[in-house]
């Protein structure tokens, strides 16, 4: 017997014939077609559906019938306002005004310090309100001296303010962390006016250290505040601690750059970012954003074709020397430039369209200076949300590379290309632990996307979800006919549960690996294959899509890919991850390969833009705090 295939559903072609030979009703008609074109299932349903019970009665239609579901939002972003640190909580008395740590030992200094404390009376030092807190709290209970010995700076003072200089090489804004350090002087008639200012320098410096050290560990912005679509946990620093440490140990550089990240990933950003301040601007800038089709006029095209010109090899140069060189001052992208630019594309293992975009223009003049500046910059900022150690095995999905990797003990052990969602179902930005593989698995559909894309069908068409292959249950868990329910009866809150069954049309494809996480993302099989072929591939409700899946699942269950094929000729079923593997749902524009070399995105859903508003609002708020 022949068959019809697509990537829906397999159908006999003697009944189609039959079928159009005799004539159907319209319903079977409409079956035959959603069967063929999408819509239509493989495996049929289990069982009849049971009647409906009685509360499940028709309702009257409700006032709601345009509402949606609405992604999460991007927010303006505030940094916390800094106070002013309140130091008439430390006296200059014999007993602090909190219980000292048993672990204190008081100095040759002090004294000194106790008497010094008067000196702060009228001082304004303005600190984040945490930071605060811990300064007062930690010299409540060790009222010393860290930074002082004797009449000036001591070496560990000094180690402090070279590191806090240094902030730049991470990435991070030296004046945030500027200290003013005092000169010494012998002068006895100086005395009071040099412990006053020695006092001030220890707060200062000690305030100072500790918002260092923080942004080390956590970064300069709290990301939740940027966007729903960032979902990170707190990552707790006992800043008493910090104090306490530092006031202990003479490795204070060792102390404090350790508080960065300590990956190679954060490493290789770093040698990159010391790069690029060294290097020179390209020779060559064209807007990266530029997008031109055929006919259409640019400013920025004859850059582009001095780039193309000067790059020709032997190759190119006979087959579009003389065209270049004729429309060498062109603004107009006239029809005899577009084969020049589809060569160029091609040869860049891109898609030869012809259309003059954003990759186009990477390839051809690269990324400026200042974009890479930010994009290395806005990477190190979101590699300190992260934990320090990445883990391994790990799972690292990067958006904008539209890739997923599997790496072990320092190895890429698979990497495959990725589809994840578009820029309105954008796929949000996290960290989770793998926890299962399902195999011919069912879908349960989100709300949002019954919401927003069935729910207007299945009020003009009730029994849809019925003859799709989908299953309909109520809160219970109790099953019921699609074609029960009065779906015009709900707006943005639908009080049923839907889910697709495996099969050849399922969108899962047969087989996703699961992180349950509150933003239901996971990663999947597809029946869109051709969707790999792309280079922009933001293509999906916000899961990821694998090119390999199989390939994937084999990782992550540490086993083969043959083990995984032969699971999937016995059907559904599922199988639990034993082993403590991280996985990354990622957004960075600028990434390392393995080997250290930094690799440059587009910013898909616009986000560094947006983290750069972050800080600059961050920044606005510390200028001004000494």
């Amino acid at each position: 017997m022949k068959f019809l295939r697509n990537k829906a559903t397999v159908v006999p072609l003697v009944a189609i014939t039959a079928t159009l030979a005799l004539g159907v009703p319209h319903a079977g008609a409409q079956n035959l077609l959603e069967m063929l074109f999408g819509g239509g299932v493989k495996r049929a349903p289990q069982g009849e559906f049971p009647p409906p019970p009685p509360k499940y009665k028709p309702k009257a239609p409700a006032t709601t019938g345009g509402a949606k579901i609405s992604s999460p939002s991007y927010y303006t972003y505030k940094a916390d306002r800094l106070v002013r640190i309140d130091f008439s909580t430390l006296t200059a008395t014999a007993q602090p005004a909190t219980p000292q740590d048993a672990a204190f030992v008081p100095t040759a200094t002090g004294t000194a310090f106790r008497d010094a404390i008067a000196g702060l009376g009228d001082y304004e030092l303005y600190a984040e309100p945490d930071v605060a807190k811990a300064l007062i709290a930690y010299y409540s209970a060790n009222p010393d001296f860290i930074w002082v010995t004797g009449s000036g700076p001591n070496n560990r003072a000094q180690d402090a303010v070279r590191v806090l200089g240094e902030a730049a090489s991470y990435g991070l804004t030296p004046a945030d962390y500027t200290v003013q350090v005092p000169t010494t002087s012998a002068s006895p008639a100086d005395a009071n006016a040099q412990l006053k200012e020695l006092v001030r320098f220890e707060m200062a410096l000690s305030a100072r250290v500790l918002r260092y050290a923080h942004d080390a560990q956590n970064g300069r912005v709290e990301p939740n505040r940027i966007t729903g679509y960032y979902d990170f946990p707190a990552k707790p620093l006992d800043l008493v601690g910090v104090l306490k440490t530092l006031a202990h140990t003479q490795e204070v550089r060792t102390y404090l750059e350790s508080r960065h990240p300590q990956n190679p990933e954060y490493q290789a950003l770093r040698v990159e970012l010391e790069s690029l301040q060294a290097s020179a601007e390209n020779e060559i800038v064209v807007d990266p954003k530029l997008v031109l089709k055929p006919g259409e006029t640019s400013p920025e095209l004859p850059k582009l074709l001095k780039l193309i010109a000067r790059d020709l090899d032997d190759e190119m140069g006979g087959a579009y020397g003389a065209v270049l060189a004729r429309f060498a001052a062109s603004e107009v992208y006239v029809p005899d430039l577009v084969p020049v630019i589809k060569a160029v594309q091609q040869k860049q293992g891109m898609k030869g369209d012809g259309v003059i975009g954003p990759r186009t223009v990477a390839a051809l003049a690269g990324t400026s200076k200042a974009d890479r500046l930010l994009k290395v910059q806005v990477a190190l900022e979101e590699l300190r949300w992260l934990p320090s150690d990445l883990g391994s095995p790990r799972v690292f999905i990067n958006q904008p590379a539209f890739t997923a990797s599997y790496i072990d003990n320092g190895q890429e052990q698979l990497k495959t290309r990725a589809v994840i969602g578009r820029t309105t179902n954008q796929t949000a930005f996290f960290y989770d632990q793998i926890k299962q593989v399902d195999f011919h698995p069912y879908w349960g559909v989100p709300q949002s996307i019954i919401v927003n894309e069935m729910l207007p069908r299945l009020r003009n068409d009730p029994g849809y979800l019925d003859r799709a292959g989908y299953e309909v249950t109520d809160a219970k868990g109790t099953r019921i006919p699609s074609s029960a329910v009065n779906w015009g009866a709900y707006g943005s809150k639908i009080p049923y549960n839907v889910r697709q069954q495996p099969s050849e049309a399922n969108a899962l494809g047969e087989l996703k690996i699961l992180f349950p996480n509150k933003h239901a993302i996971y990663m999947h099989d597809t029946p869109q294959k051709a969707f790999f072929k792309k280079d922009m591939r933001a293509l999906s409700h916000g899961c990821v899509r694998l090119q390999d899946p199989r390939g994937m699942a084999a990782a992550v269950l540490g086993t083969s890919v043959d083990y995984v094929a032969e699971k999937l000729k016995h059907g559904h079923s599922s199988e639990d991850v034993t082993r403590n593997i991280p996985v990354y749902v990622a957004y960075f524009t600028a990434w390392p390969d393995m080997s250290g070399k930094v690799e440059y995105f587009d910013d898909v859903y616009d986000r560094d833009s947006r983290l750069k508003q972050a800080l600059d609002a961050t920044e606005a708020v510390r200028s001004p705090s000494i």
